[in-house]
């Protein structure tokens, strides 16, 4: 997998959004405590998470750029798909926290000053809106950075929240409106963290690409010129974006260099309908034997393998 031009530009975002994610981790911690407010703390929390997911993914970029060597025959495509496996997680922990909390906070409600959370939700609301303006166009197509960004809506989502919770115990003094927050905070982070745990598990454990069925797949290869039959086909993903297919193709008994342009046809179509641009194809010919009723039957001889890179 070859670096993305915009890639340096990703790498400097996700830098500087862990030092400024780590210093409001730092504010809301000390303004959380002053104004008694676990709904802020829970949000501390959750933006300690990520700061942890933006440093793993931006470790994960710099590997993602890194080339094939001896050992890393395919380079080092997973380690992005690992890091935001890793961050999800990572916040499925943090709610589970959350929710044990909310659960004491509803039990024995104490007093909270409604001003520092809207001012340090206020606070919040604008920087991880920077960080998604910043990271908006390397997300597609990258799970790593798509996770990273995931964590900052969700964040956003978490200090609107706040901010009308806060607005809410102001005007009408129930004080249980803090830890009910927090509770959605904490069903909030779950559900942006399952979307990324079913992905990225289904790339470890080398399922079907998102998006792609196996059937289309087949019959697309059977539309090919020259393609008889499709067998013992698998396909997976080697990173986020990058995918790879193997499969056994049936034609004509001829010689490999006339197979080459049905080859060559197989591979333009995987690349132009389904984007997977790693195939290893390996041909069966086959020769024709007439059976008593006059029926052609094909049977499969000599194998010829087909790859491309």
């Amino acid at each position: 997998m070859h670096a993305h031009p915009s890639g340096g530009s990703t790498a400097r975002v996700l830098r500087w959004s862990v030092v400024a994610t780590l210093l409001f981790v730092a504010i809301e911690v000390v303004a959380g405590l002053q104004a008694h407010s676990l709904a802020l703390l829970s949000d501390a929390g959750h933006n300690s998470t990520d700061a942890l997911a933006l440093l793993l993914a931006g470790i994960a970029n710099y590997l993602e750029t890194k080339p094939a060597n001896e050992i890393k025959t395919y380079g080092y495509q997973r380690a992005g798909v690992l890091s935001a496996f890793v961050n999800a997680l990572t916040l499925v922990g943090v709610s589970v926290w959350i929710f044990y909390e909310s659960a004491v906070r509803l039990r024995d409600p104490q007093p909270v000053h409604e001003e520092i959370m809207l001012a340090v939700a206020g606070l919040g609301l604008l920087l991880n809106a920077g960080i998604m303006w910043a990271l908006r166009r390397a997300r597609h197509g990258d799970l790593n950075v798509r996770s990273a960004f995931i964590h900052m809506l969700g964040d956003a989502l978490g200090s609107v929240a706040i901010i009308a919770g806060a607005i809410a115990i102001r005007y009408t003094g129930w004080v249980q409106i803090d830890p009910v927050l927090s509770i959605a905070i904490g069903v909030l982070i779950v559900w942006t963290a399952w979307d990324i745990i079913h992905e990225s598990l289904n790339i470890l454990l080398e399922g079907l690409p998102r998006g792609i069925t196996l059937q289309q797949v087949v019959d697309a290869m059977r539309g090919v010129d020259g393609v008889m039959d499709v067998h013992d086909l698998h396909i997976w993903s080697l990173g986020s974006s990058t995918h790879a297919l193997s499969c056994h193709v049936l034609i004509e008994d001829m010689p490999p260099s006339a197979s080459d342009a049905i080859l060559r046809g197989v591979n333009g179509m995987l690349a132009e309908r389904f984007h997977i641009s790693h195939t290893t194809v390996q041909f069966e010919h086959a020769s024709c034997a007439v059976s008593e009723n006059g029926c052609v039957i094909p049977v499969a001889a000599e194998e010829h393998k087909g790859h491309r890179h």
